[in-house]
């Protein structure tokens, strides 16, 4: 189990300090992915978080990618195989000099919207494509609470 009080992230019991570095998928092939996780982990580190690039995986509205470099599911299972944690920053937006902040181009066009904040059109659309991402998170059974890696997200 996680859970936190206010000295320190706890996990099944035990008070951690916790290292993370970021590891971002598709800024690499998956051919790759193994060798990086495990340099992270030789360096140290218990944690990778990694952004999820909703632009990447929603192209289109309603279309789906995930796969090659946008293989999520399979970087996070390669996590796991090493034994660290994972920080899955669902988003939506992105600090991470990625375009448009990681916001698909397609939603720039949705009627109404307006961008980062209290916006019905804008929460709806990243209302679905969290529900999308946890739901897939869920159904590989990754959560720390179903035996999986994913610690904070």
């Amino acid at each position: 189990t996680v859970s936190y009080d206010s000295k320190a992230i706890i996990i099944n019991g035990r008070r951690r300090i916790l290292l993370s570095g970021s590891i971002h998928y598709p800024r690499s092939t998956p051919e790759m992915w193994p060798d990086l996780i495990a340099k992270a982990k030789e360096g140290g580190l218990d944690v990778i978080q990694t952004y999820v690039f909703w632009n990447g995986h929603e192209p289109s509205p309603g279309k789906y990618y995930f796969e090659d470099r946008y293989d999520l599911v399979r970087f996070v299972k390669l996590v796991q195989q090493a034994g660290l944690y994972v920080n899955l920053r669902i988003g939506p937006y992105v600090c991470a000099e990625w375009n448009f902040g990681g916001f698909p181009v397609w939603l720039k066009y949705v009627p109404g919207i307006a961008f980062r904040t209290d916006n019905g059109p804008f929460k709806a659309a990243m209302q679905k494509f969290t529900a999308k991402i946890v739901n897939m998170m869920k159904a590989e059974k990754l959560f720390q609470t179903q035996g999986g890696p994913i610690i904070m997200a």
